[in-house]
């Protein structure tokens, strides 16, 4: 287990920032302690400093894993984010997408969201912007993109039909 690189805490944040913009500060510094990023077999572990001195103890080819799995890194240094993190990212989350029951079901079996399954949407969400799915009852669900900017503005007017597409799941890619 190894701290992160220049290269790839910059790559991890860039991911980050797409869903929790500037509130990266507050996943790293903490009221509760201080947390940090390791690398360990490709994936990134969000993990406490109190436990990673604990966990210096044991030989890096005996740990299987470590703190909370954030993502792993791909084989052409990519970053993907996985859905462990949401429970990190849903409190800072600048956007938020809520869906209604009906179109729930349908989501978490990896369908994207029409716009007739859209419940709730915060204002000034830009296009291709990275939001947090919520249910209607405030559960964080997963992460996706929104497509269309005019998805915002036009929400209450009925201008777009009801089978558009709104956001794109971001587990298809």
């Amino acid at each position: 287990m190894r701290p992160l690189t220049e290269e790839e805490t910059r790559v991890m944040f860039e991911k980050l920032a797409k869903y929790i913009g500037e509130n990266l500060q507050l996943l790293v510094d903490r009221p509760d302690g201080t947390y940090c990023f390791r690398l360990h077999n490709d994936r990134v572990y969000y993990v406490s400093e109190k436990i990673l001195k604990l966990a210096s103890n044991i030989s890096g080819d005996k740990l299987v894993s470590l703190g909370t799995c954030f993502g792993k890194f791909t084989k052409t240094h990519k970053f993907r984010l996985h859905v462990t993190a949401l429970d990190y990212l849903a409190p800072y989350a600048k956007y938020k997408v809520w869906i209604k029951p009906g179109a729930e079901q349908s989501f978490l079996y990896g369908n994207h969201v029409l716009k007739s399954g859209l419940g709730r949407i915060t204002e000034n969400t830009s296009q291709y912007q990275g939001v947090v799915v919520y249910s209607m009852a405030d559960i964080p669900l997963d992460y996706f993109h929104l497509l269309s900017s005019q998805l915002t503005t036009v929400f209450r007017t009925r201008l777009i039909k009801p089978c558009f597409i709104s956001c794109y799941n971001s587990s298809k890619k």
